[in-house]
């Protein structure tokens, strides 16, 4: 039995990621397919850190740093699906997916969703602040969540083998990606 094929897809919060996860996932037919949401290791809120924002030094729950995700989890369930299953594609996805070595390492297909970073916080305030009030929202992430992005995620986009545009949908780049993938899996 051929090894499945792994996709990483990284980017910022808000980027595009999950969006063209949902889009390329459903083009596939006859291939089975399993996807990773880093958003799924998410600590219980109670176990989140705690960070003080750089400029403001207001504290805030950090639900983007390293410790705010059940990595070693992730990793477990990624690398047990690549060895124990019939899976012919997986695809992880998340903020952290291109920072964490070991997750890096079980990539075949590195992929990072960029997009402009006033859309990102645009996208994440009108998302999260109906969940928790728009200026408390639109504070953290002004005074925390944007630095992690630059902390964690800015700096993985070198490691991606494409970076794709997350402000446009693109049913050309889903289908060539796709193409690529089917490639991979059949050969």
């Amino acid at each position: 039995m051929k090894r499945a094929f792994v996709v990483g897809v990284g980017g910022a919060t808000q980027s595009g990621k999950t969006t063209f996860v949902k889009e390329l996932s459903s083009t596939f037919r006859d291939v089975t397919l399993k996807v990773f949401h880093l958003d799924d290791y998410h600590k219980a809120k109670d176990e989140q850190p705690l960070a003080k924002a750089p400029i403001t030094k207001k504290s805030y729950v950090d639900f983007n740093s390293l410790t705010s995700f059940n990595l070693p989890q992730l990793r477990l369930d990624l690398k047990n699906e690549i060895e124990n299953s019939k899976t012919q594609v997986i695809i992880v996805e998340g903020t952290l997916i291109l920072y964490d070595e070991e997750i890096l390492e079980m990539l075949d297909l590195k992929l990072f969703v960029d997009t402009k970073p006033e859309e990102r916080a645009v996208r994440y305030i009108e998302l999260y602040s109906q969940f928790h009030g728009h200026n408390f929202i639109r504070d953290s992430y002004l005074d925390l969540v944007r630095y992690r992005m630059d902390e964690y995620v800015e700096p993985t986009k070198w490691r991606a083998d494409i970076i794709l545009n997350g402000s446009e949908k693109s049913t050309q780049v889903v289908e060539v990606i796709k193409l690529y993938l089917l490639s991979k899996t059949f050969d």
